[in-house]
């Protein structure tokens, strides 16, 4: 499959028009999605809906957005397991935010693209997926 997974801090950038992002965001969304699918998990929709009062709004802003849903794989719910457990084993107690490593985990396993201005996590438990971020 190809893609491009898009991480739910790049959405927000566009629909709160974030002052510092939001340009970044919509010029890179704008010169991929000409040539490949955007797409989104169940995660990301949970992460971007909570600044919408009514799921219509949440559905009609995506829509428009050109987003596309994708149920996560168990291959990648296993995969992120797996390097969530290696996180915790590598810093002890120390949490990170589970969603992060779904969202890492499918990129990996539907061979997706992946669009973040948080790349560091990424490229540490998913070596192999292509990222793209702000330089």
């Amino acid at each position: 499959m190809k893609g491009l997974l898009v991480d739910s801090n790049v959405v927000l950038d566009v629909f709160l028009d974030d002052p510092e992002w939001a340009d970044w965001s919509e010029s890179t969304l704008a010169a991929y999605c000409a040539r490949t699918a955007l797409y989104i998990n169940p995660i990301i929709y949970t992460e971007v809906s909570i600044g919408f009062k009514k799921i219509e709004e949440v559905e009609s802003a995506l829509h428009k957005g050109g987003f596309r849903m994708l149920e996560i794989p168990r291959e990648a719910l296993f995969l992120a397991g797996k390097a969530y457990l290696k996180y915790r084993k590598a810093r002890g107690t120390r949490k990170a935010p589970l969603p992060d490593f779904y969202i890492g985990a499918q990129a990996a396993v539907l061979d997706l693209d992946l669009i973040t201005r948080d790349a560091g996590r990424y490229r540490t438990y998913f070596p192999g997926i292509r990222i793209i971020c702000p330089e």
